[in-house]
């Protein structure tokens, strides 16, 4: 999966299933489209990524996580619960503040 840190007021961390990258989805009004510019940071490990995901939580940023290795991920590190995901054409995704 590939994370990339966004420098803003506030960090906002985007990880993604690394097949995902430079697809879109649409479903009813709901729609996402995973750029490369956006999502497609440093590819890392399971590992790697939950303790990244963890630490960023420490310094209260946004997440934006999409796709089912990412959101597995981000569920075992804690950061987001099963109630905050959204599925658009059956791909989970969690967005914003967690």
């Amino acid at each position: 999966m590939y994370i990339k840190i966004h420098e803003a007021y506030r960090k906002i961390v985007a990880i993604a299933d690394t097949d995902l990258i430079g697809k879109s989805f649409s479903e009813g009004i709901k729609q996402i489209e995973i750029k490369p510019s956006f999502f497609q940071g440093e590819e890392k490990s399971k590992k790697e990524a939950i303790k990244i995901l963890k630490d960023m939580e420490k310094e209260d940023a946004t997440f934006n996580i999409v796709g089912k290795e990412a959101i597995e991920t981000a569920l075992e590190a804690r950061i987001i619960s099963k109630n905050g995901i959204i599925k658009i054409q059956g791909i989970p995704i969690a967005l914003g503040l967690m």
